[in-house]
Order: structure tokens, then sequence, then C-alpha cells
């Protein structure tokens, strides 16, 4: 398989910005874009191909095509594609809401749970999110806290600022605030169980449905410690700076800043994703150029061997 060029889909909701389509330049019919799925084999959202013999087609269906050995071999035993990668703009805050981990979301929901990462690009003076609870609570008292309309009393409200990472294993309560623009790298999942919206209407004018039973089955109630600072030093490698953010079994995340040509690898183990942050360049492997810019997002299988990214480019690189 040839590198593929991704195109998303995108989705508009009640608290969603216009920054995806005024700064990257996603088209929507609608007033805003509040998400785009920049690297998707899922279902409610797929990524199409924008280059080469499966232009037009979904992600899902050119691996269908060439066989489960472009995800490589660390994706082996997994029944589907792992991970989901989005751009998320955030202009009002979102609901605060928990996700299941594996077994339950299996034997309910039969799909995969959610564990995901999110890494701050912007956020405006005071933008605070969703990081667990603030104290000790029951599990009974979570659930009347939450018929009672008295769950913001218990929650985390933390600040963040550009570059910080935040790290959500499932059962952990998050809501990303108000003025936040980041990237998402999650489990390919798409449950969510709501906690509290702030009883804001829905689009259709009537309350957003509360998960309130099954949030409470799955909720962790332990009181994090928020340290967003990336797990890794900014280290110069093979031409770029490159940052370990953070990760988990199921993916793994960098910041490349790329400032003239970048060398590394899709080995045999894990397919690759670049996601541009900013900047402009081309990325070419073997005979194949790609021009790319913000808002590109790469899919390259596993075994391709060698690449060469070349200009001057902040990328998310995701690995599993």
């Amino acid at each position: 398989m040839e590198v593929l060029l991704l195109k998303p889909t995108v989705k508009d909701t009640i608290w969603g910005g216009t920054r995806l389509i005024s700064e990257f330049g996603f088209e929507t019919k609608e007033d805003n874009i509040a998400e785009a799925w920049m690297l998707s084999c899922h279902k409610d959202g797929p990524a199409y191909v924008q280059n080469g013999v499966y232009a037009g087609k979904t992600l899902n269906e050119a691996i269908e095509a060439e066989g489960k050995g472009v995800l490589g071999a660390n994706n082996a035993d997994r029944p589907d594609f792992p991970i989901l990668i989005k751009l998320i703009d955030a202009k009002e805050k979102l609901s605060v809401q928990v996700h299941p981990g594996d077994e339950y979301a299996r034997r309910v929901e039969n799909e995969n749970g959610k564990t995901e990462a999110w890494y701050i690009l912007d956020a405006a003076p005071g933008a605070q999110l969703v990081y667990g609870v603030k104290r000790k609570i029951s599990r009974k008292a979570f659930s009347e806290s939450i018929r009672r309309k008295e769950v913001e009393t218990v929650l985390n409200f933390v600040n963040v600022k550009p570059g910080d990472v935040v790290f959500i294993p499932s059962g952990m309560l998050h809501a990303i605030g108000a003025g936040i623009f980041l990237a998402e790298v999650q489990q390919s999942s798409n449950t969510t169980y709501r906690v509290y919206d702030y009883d804001r209407p829905g689009k259709d004018g009537k309350p957003r449905e509360l998960h309130i039973e099954k949030a409470t089955d799955v909720v962790d109630l332990t009181v994090p410690s928020a340290d967003f600072t990336p797990q890794g030093e900014p280290m110069i490698t093979n031409g770029a700076e490159k940052t370990y953010l953070t990760g988990c079994r199921y993916f793994k995340m960098y910041s490349l800043n790329v400032n003239g040509a970048y060398e590394d690898s899709a080995s045999y183990e894990s397919f690759v994703s670049l996601l541009v942050l900013s900047g402009e360049g081309e990325l070419r492997c073997g005979e194949q150029k790609l021009p790319l810019a913000k808002g590109s997002s790469v899919f390259i299988p596993a075994g391709k061997g060698a690449y060469t990214v070349d200009g001057t480019l902040e990328i998310l690189e995701t690995r599993t």
C-alpha cells in the first residue's frame, strides 16, 4: 500500500467553533465544525482517501482491500482499527462525561472502550477543563449528585495552556472547557456517557439525554493528580525536535517540530499517523511524494520503511 493522504469527516455541535473552517480550510454546510475526525475507520465518521488507487474510498475500505498487515504486528490480535484521531474546537464548554473500559463497552455497547489523550494546541486565558473528582465520594452519592444537579460541586476544574498533555483513562470524569482547541487520540470508539450538560437544550430544543446509571457503573471516583507536562524531554533526532507526549497500550503520541528534513521509518510493528498542526512541506517515501500543509493527515502503512518529511512543520505523530 502507498502512503495515504486523508480527508476527515467533520461534525457540528451546539458547542463547536469556526477555527477548523477559517484556519484549516475544512468545508461544511453547517455553522461550525466542532470535530474533524482526521484518522478514523469508525462507522460514525470515517476518514476518506484523497490520493492513489483508493481515492474516494474510506480508509477502512482501503485497509480491507490490502489486508490487516498494513496495521502492523502490534494490531494483529485486535478485531478492528485501533485508534481514532480528532481535532476539536470547543467554542463553548462540553458536557461532563465518562467512557467505559473495554470489558463493559464490549458487553453492553458492542464496541471498544475509550481511553484517550488530549494535546492542548490553544487555550484562552483562564480556560479550564474537568479532570476527575476533587474529593472522595461514594458511587451512591455521586449518582445522587447528578440527579440533584449538584455534580459540579465534586468536579475537579483545572486550568490548561498550550502544550499541556492530558491523559484520560476510561472511567475518568472529564470535560473540555470553553476556548480550548486540541488534538485528541483515542481508542476507536464513540461510546460516551453524559453526566451533566449544564441544563442546555440540544438542537431540538429539548434537554440532552443523561446516562446516569451507566455512568455510575463505570466511573472511577479516585481523586487524580493533575500533571499535564509531556512525559518525555524534547530531543533532537533525525533532523527534528521530537518529544514523547504520552501513551498507553493502545497508542503512543509524539510532537515533532521539523525545520529542514526529518527522517524516520514505518516498521512492521505499527502504522504511523502524521497530523500536520502548522506549517507546510513535503513527505517522500520511495518514489512517492505528498504535499503537506496545516490539517494534512497521513497514514503510513506498517512495514513501509524509510520516509522523509521536509519543510517547516509542527506534527503530531501517533503509533500503536
